[in-house]
């Protein structure tokens, strides 16, 4: 059994059982936990859910997309027939719409068509957040300044949405990375699973090139919720996990010949970031919230 499968299924079953219902912005209510925390190795065991599938091409290349290419721009994901923020791009006419009604949600300038406004890859972007960070991982060892904050007050009012996941702490201990993630709000059945295996590959992508060790992930969650449109599909999840939740965890390959974080392929086939030996049981389709 994958360390993660069990943290997560044990976090839903928290949820569940002990979790308050209240409504949100989207109109449709979910099941809530005030905070969750959970540590993952990621040196010892890759974490990406074998209770159900995921695609990690889709996974990793948003992750490419904000921290490599630094980008805000829809229209690149789409190219790498990736999906996942279509719902949030803003129009030409600098609009963006509610999927159903065609309602607009909010106007912006209309420079920020086909994007999502300053939020992820632009603030990633305008800070050099990523570059400040290679370098202190090469050249500063014991540097306990290591922050990227994707939450820059000047710049929400203009951002589609707010960074979910806003925060990351980066330490270096005995020549091994370490890593915590800070997330305000968290959908556990969609964006969890997305999240946590994304920070890995960057955790694990990061300690190559600056010849460190992958160590831990501790992750720290202030509203996780599941929306009560997904309890069904994860009960069905839970279901696997008592029943044959004994599939162990996939190794992850990164092309060892890469030593510069920009080098790393980001087209569609992410020719540098494998899964070797991932089983799972299969898809479970979750509806997603706008």
């Amino acid at each position: 059994m994958s360390a993660w499968d069990k943290i997560y299924c044990e976090l839903c079953e928290n949820i569940l059982t002990n979790g308050v219902q209240v409504a949100n912005r989207t109109g449709i209510d979910t099941i809530k936990l005030p905070s969750a925390h959970f540590q993952l190795n990621v040196g010892e065991e890759f974490p990406i859910l074998t209770t159900k599938q995921l695609f990690i091409r889709q996974a990793v290349l948003e992750m490419l997309w904000i921290y490599q290419a630094q980008s805000n721009d829809v229209r690149w994901l789409q190219e790498r027939n990736v999906h996942i923020w279509d719902l949030w791009q803003i129009d030409e006419n600098g609009d963006w719409r509610d999927e159903k009604t065609g309602e607009v949600l909010k106007h912006f300038d209309p420079k920020f068509a086909n994007t999502i406004g300053t939020a992820y890859g632009y603030i990633v972007k305008r800070f050099k957040l990523m570059d400040r960070l290679i370098d202190s991982l090469k050249n500063n060892v014991n540097d306990r300044r290591r922050v990227i904050s994707l939450w820059q007050d000047e710049y929400l009012d203009t951002a589609v949405l707010p960074s979910c996941v806003w925060s990351s702490e980066w330490d270096v201990t005995n020549g091994t990375l370490n890593a915590w993630v800070h997330q305000r709000s968290c959908d556990v059945p969609l964006g969890l699973p997305f999240n946590v295996t994304q920070y890995a590959v960057l955790l694990k992508m990061l300690a190559q090139v600056t010849g460190l060790k992958a160590g831990t992930i501790d992750w720290s969650i202030k509203d996780a919720h599941i929306y009560v449109n997904q309890v069904d599909g994860i009960k069905e999840q839970l279901e696997r996990f008592h029943t044959k939740g004994d599939l162990k965890a996939p190794e992850l390959w990164l092309n060892p010949e890469i030593k510069d974080f920009y080098d790393f392929d980001s087209s569609k086939d992410i020719k540098d970031i494998k899964l070797i030996g991932y089983e799972h049981m299969g898809k479970i389709k979750f509806p997603l919230a706008q």
